[in-house]
């Protein structure tokens, strides 16, 4: 009896995990090894030559993740609650940009190691798009997140959060620490700091602390602190590391210390003995050197003369404007310098188009080396520029994936340099219209379509303000490297508070989106934003411009659809290179919804919110019958307020614009703000 009794002794110890219930384990020497201690690696991660975990590299849209090798008991095996737990580590973020990051660092719990399926950029690393919020998940994350993705509802763009099971944060705040009172902290300034997250198993109570390296005691008041029982979502053996990711701009993840307790307070990391952060390399020897006057032979003194020269033209060459307004913008604003060598001397080589407000410019940072798009445009000092430079800089803060990303600015004698992410399949109307060989199916139009509804259901009411955007089109909708629609060129956006009322008295944009109260008062609100929307919609379902020459006529699309619904055969109007490769229910959806944003009234039009909600099926859309459109004229636009800017005739669906009133589609009205 007592020889089975030993036996059945030896085989329990053999199924307990090899962790100890109160495993206590430090990193503060490295994670090479040196401590005893290894770590499983997965992904992109790796342990730089001095011993430091650095989970992502110079790659785009990949995952990294660390974890203690063994599996570690977090659960008392007879009442099956979780147990107590501390960690405290050290961190460091580095963008490849000043000011912009590839996405964050998680500290997580997880039932398996490399968290198989997760995905990189907004999830982290942790989740997909399938499973994100799933209770089946069983994982606790702190994130430390530098992107602001709307679909989590993130707060902000520098951001700590809790995430039990899902990115969406049970709890956030923005990153930074009590030090009598509340100091910010960027985490992608590329400094070092502490994270202690700790769990009180008795109270049922999580705190998430952070604070510079330099702050060796934890601040008594936590960044976080939330009541939760944990004993649901932890198994008794979980793996416990770091996940993280990068997107499309190149970021370094780095952990440089970590230490972890089961049942009592983690260790404390040590500064001096944790190993050092890489030197941030220099930048490259300038390309300007190589435009000096060219083989220059002669005499020493000429060639003191030359290079005198040479310094004062290469001065005058690269002279901005500067003001000391403008000194607080920081990494927003760029040296003209910077994206001169970025666009080769902006080369005709590197033009991508041109607009009604100037050159755009494909450009590879030389620092960096990101890939950009450079707009000029002629600015002309005219006043209010202080305001107009400060809206730039404020929509630079937009973060959507349906938006191209406006970096930042730069000012020079007589022009304005807009400097966006660069997209690398082009403009959308350039495939519906200028590459008769490339057919967009519909069902990426669709999409196009939803993603662009979604940038600018951002604008209207997601973001801290409102954002009329002003020149909604086919040629300012841009396909990223997924062909993902993004509403870019913010040029001529304003922006206000919720609940104010705009102010905007010139007319801006291009005809045939132009609402008619636009053309009227010259004010633009969220609803000519829709009206613009209207057009595109239908644009983009037809295949067609808003007007178009055809013989001694213009065409007014929005008329074409109307008289196609008129009759009965609303499917007519779509571009006929989709052959029967459509859904039919989609097509008619989109072709409505154009005609009802097209309303001559303001207040017929839907908001953006619920576009949304009819393109995604939530919301059933209205019957066009219902909306007061009658082939016995009833206008889609006004002829009241058109002045110098379009002249109009009675059509007999509607008010066009006249043949003579006609200009080029990209054609703008004014420059005017």
């Amino acid at each position: 009896m007592f020889v089975k009794l030993s036996v059945l002794l030896v085989l329990l110890m053999l199924l307990v995990p090899a962790e100890a219930q109160d495993l206590n384990f430090i990193y503060n020497d490295g994670f090479n090894g040196r401590s005893g201690l290894n770590v499983s690696l997965d992904g992109i991660a790796e342990i730089t030559q001095n011993g430091i975990l650095k989970l992502t590299n110079d790659t785009k849209q990949k995952s990294g993740h660390a974890f203690y090798p063994n599996p570690v008991t977090f659960k008392n095996l007879e009442n099956d609650t979780a147990f107590s737990f501390s960690t405290n580590f050290v961190f460091a973020i580095r963008s490849e940009y000043t000011t912009l990051s590839g996405h964050g660092i998680a500290f997580v719990i997880a039932p398996t190691r490399g968290l198989p399926g997760a995905l990189p950029s907004q999830y982290l690393g942790l989740f997909n798009g399938s499973n994100d919020g799933n209770f089946t998940n069983h994982v606790f994350a702190v994130e430390l997140d530098t992107i602001q993705s709307t679909e989590f509802h993130d707060m902000n763009e520098n951001h700590v959060g809790i995430d039990i099971n899902g990115l969406h944060s049970v709890k956030a705040a923005s990153a930074g620490y009590f030090d009598g009172r509340f100091k910010n902290l960027t985490l992608f300034s590329g400094k070092e700091m502490r994270v202690w997250v700790e769990y009180d198993g008795t109270k049922k109570q999580i705190e998430v602390t952070m604070a510079p390296i330099d702050v060796a005691t934890k601040p008594s008041t936590p960044l976080l602190s939330l009541k939760y029982d944990l004993s649901t979502v932890l198994y008794k053996t979980m793996y416990v590391g770091f996940s993280s990711s990068t997107g499309s701009v190149l970021t370094s993840h780095y952990v440089v210390g970590w230490s972890f307790r089961i049942n009592g307070q983690a260790q404390d990391l040590i500064a001096s003995k944790l190993p050092k952060l890489p030197s941030i390399p220099g930048k490259k020897r300038s390309m300007l050197f190589t435009f000096g006057v060219p083989l220059i032979s002669v005499s020493l003194v000429l060639l003191a003369v030359s290079g005198v020269l040479y310094v004062i033209n290469r001065k005058r060459k690269f002279a901005e404007v500067l003001e000391d307004w403008e000194l607080e913008y920081g990494p927003q604003r760029f040296k003209y310098k910077e994206l001169y060598i970025a666009t080769k001397g902006f080369r005709e080589k590197e033009l991508l188009g041109t607009g009604g407000f100037g050159k755009v410019y494909r450009g590879l940072l030389p620092s960096s080396k990101i890939e950009i798009a450079v707009k000029r445009v002629s600015h002309e000092s005219r006043q209010g520029m202080k305001e107009f430079v400060a809206e730039i800089v404020s929509i630079g803060r937009l973060r959507h994936r349906n938006l191209v990303q406006l970096l930042g600015y730069c000012r020079r004698k007589g022009e304005l340099l807009l400097v966006y992410d660069y997209m690398p399949n082009g403009s959308l109307d350039k495939y519906l219209y200028d590459q008769p060989e490339v057919t967009l199916n519909w069902s990426l139009r669709f999409k196009v379509i939803k993603g662009v509804a979604s940038g600018l259901f951002y604008l209207h009411e997601e973001w801290e303000q409102v954002v009329i955007h002003r020149d909604v089109k086919a040629s300012n909708v841009l396909l990223d490297g997924e062909s993902n629609g993004r509403l870019g060129d913010f040029g001529l956006a304003r922006l206000y508070d919720h609940g104010t009322d705009p102010q905007t008295t010139h007319i801006v944009g291009t005809l045939g989106y132009l609402a008619p109260e636009h053309t009227r008062t010259g004010r633009a609100t969220t609803s000519t934003d829709v009206f613009a929307f209207g057009a595109f919609l239908l644009e983009v379902a037809c295949g067609k411009r808003p007007i178009e020459t055809q013989g001694p006529e213009d065409v007014i699309l929005v008329d074409w659809v109307f008289s196609c619904w008129n009759r009965s055969n609303i499917l007519e109007a779509r571009d006929q290179s989709f052959g029967t490769d459509f859904v039919a229910e989609e097509v008619e959806l989109v072709l409505k919804l154009g005609l009802l944003c097209s309303h001559s009234e303001p207040a017929a039009r839907p908001s953006m919110r619920q576009v949304v909600q009819y393109l995604a099926g939530d919301v059933v859309l209205p019957e066009v019958s219902l909306l007061g459109l009658s082939s016995s004229g009833v206008t889609f636009a006004h002829r009241e307020g058109f002045d110098d800017y379009a002249m109009s005739y009675q059509s007999s669906i509607g008010t066009r614009f006249s043949h003579s009133s006609y200009v080029a589609e990209s054609a703008l009205l004014s420059g005017g703000r």
